[in-house]
């Protein structure tokens, strides 16, 4: 059930449309999506309804990068979360910010046409 959320095109995000369907962008947006909690690789591939091959060919870059860190270990499994204090995930997160105002504001013009 929560893979649909991720791949279903009815409920993309305005990154994804917006930015394209990558899968390095969909592994950014669901921890974008989701920055209080961290994950195992496992439970983002399952979340996203998205191959094992596909997952570990982009993910390495973005923990390379810093995109994505470590927050804890349980185990010998490795918990990631978003680093919000990453240059392009704050330029991504304001990004989202902007679009979303600039759709709720064309919407709301529209509605007081009607």
């Amino acid at each position: 059930m929560p893979e649909e959320l991720y791949a279903k095109k009815e409920y993309e995000s305005i990154l994804i449309k917006t930015l394209g369907d990558s899968p390095k962008l969909r592994i950014i947006d669901f921890f974008l999506d989701n920055p209080l909690f961290d994950f195992t690789k496992k439970e983002v591939i399952e979340a996203l309804g998205m191959s094992k091959q596909t997952f570990y060919k982009y993910f390495p870059d973005l923990e390379k990068y810093g995109i994505v860190k470590i927050s804890r270990k349980i185990g010998r499994a490795k918990l990631y979360k978003i680093n919000l204090e990453h240059p392009l995930v704050k330029m991504l997160r304001e990004y989202e910010k902007k679009i979303s105002l600039q759709i709720a504001e064309k919407e709301g013009a529209i509605a007081v046409k009607l």
